[in-house]
């Protein structure tokens, strides 16, 4: 399969931190990779330096073999082809669940408000909330609000979808909704990134499970190798923190 996502060497300082140290990545298309390792392991920072919110200080990212992080790269025109979703959801609260999924297709990529209008009440309808169409974010749940953002990334059918911790800030009953909608992402073979802190999630969803240490990608392999079996140390030590006592 070819790959759709090359990040080679990629590295990123941020004062006199090394976040991210010459680490190297490669997503063939329809792949699911979830991204795992402790706070400040380089987990949030690769994922913006693939959606060119942060200049790499050395290294290449190649999306579908176009490099990408060239100076001379548009970015505006390489986020077309990727999503990305926060955990914070970051809706526009003053805006309708349609006028936020549909603002970037009208104002940026210039389609017409009934084509990107029909594109978002299609998607609603598919995860459960067109009746909250005309809602505001403020009168959803932080499920529904999650959902609402994954939709917004989707409705310019991007190459890629990052995913930054987006069940982390929601309680852990709602946490089940937005894993639905990602696992039919993936039955539907959308390629993804995600960093996540939900064992259960990424060896349920995830093709391949990365875990980051000072800035490297330290091990991976399929989940059940990494969770289970791990062979470094390191990795061995993060995940015995994160099992009940």
């Amino acid at each position: 399969m070819s790959a759709v996502l090359a990040c080679t060497g990629v590295r990123k300082v941020f004062g006199s931190t090394v976040v991210l140290d010459g680490l190297d990545l490669t997503v063939a298309e329809h792949e699911v990779v979830a991204l795992i390792g402790a706070s400040g392991s380089g987990k949030s920072t690769l994922l913006r330096c693939v959606n060119l919110l942060e200049d790499l200080d050395d290294g290449m990212i190649h999306l579908d073999g176009e490099h990408i992080t060239d100076p001379r790269i548009n970015p505006d025109l390489v986020r077309r082809k990727i999503g990305i979703v926060f955990q914070a959801y970051n809706l526009f609260p003053h805006l309708s669940v349609l006028d936020n999924i549909t603002l970037a297709p009208v104002r940026v990529h210039k389609r017409s408000r009934s084509d990107a209008r029909q594109q978002a009440l299609s998607l609603l309808k598919r995860i459960g909330l067109e009746e909250k169409a005309d809602a505001y974010p403020d009168r959803l749940s932080g499920g529904q609000q999650q959902r609402v953002a994954i939709v917004r990334a989707l409705v310019n059918s991007p190459r890629l979808l990052l995913l930054d911790e987006v069940t982390s800030a929601l309680d852990p009953e709602l946490v089940g909704e937005v894993l639905d909608l990602i696992r039919d992402l993936k039955r539907d073979g959308m390629t993804m990134v995600l960093a996540t802190h939900e064992m259960t999630f990424a060896r349920h969803v995830a093709d391949r499970v990365c875990f980051l240490d000072a800035g490297r990608i330290l091990e991976q392999g399929p989940p059940e190798q990494v969770l289970d079996n791990p062979v470094e140390a390191r990795t061995q030590q993060f995940l015995r923190r994160l099992a009940p006592a």
